[in-house]
């Protein structure tokens, strides 16, 4: 069987409900984020005691890295003026600039 990416969570591992807004455990992964698709292409929940396996810990750790990859993360941490999502905020301004 092959690990992918589960189908309902996107890797995540969880769903938000879009009116409430709560959270909870993916109900196709268990909250694991991925799943095992048989040779019928049928996903299946990983079990907790696979986990303990090393050669699907480092596979599991393996696709999370390219998954974090996918959605911007670079593996550094950037000062708060360096990020995107606070350019135009107070947040944003790098107070080591000189004026």
């Amino acid at each position: 069987m092959n690990i992918v990416r589960c189908p309902s969570c996107d890797g995540y591992g969880w769903d938000e409900d879009d009116f409430t807004g709560e959270a909870e455990d993916c109900a196709w992964c268990a909250g694991i984020g991925y799943v095992y698709r048989d040779t019928s292409q049928v996903d299946h929940k990983i079990p907790l005691d696979d986990l303990k396996k090393t050669d699907i810990s480092q596979k599991l750790e393996s696709l999370e890295n390219e998954r974090m990859r996918e959605i911007g993360y670079s593996g550094e941490a950037k000062k708060p003026w360096q990020q995107d999502i606070r350019k135009g905020t107070q947040g944003g301004i790098n107070p080591y600039d000189e004026k």
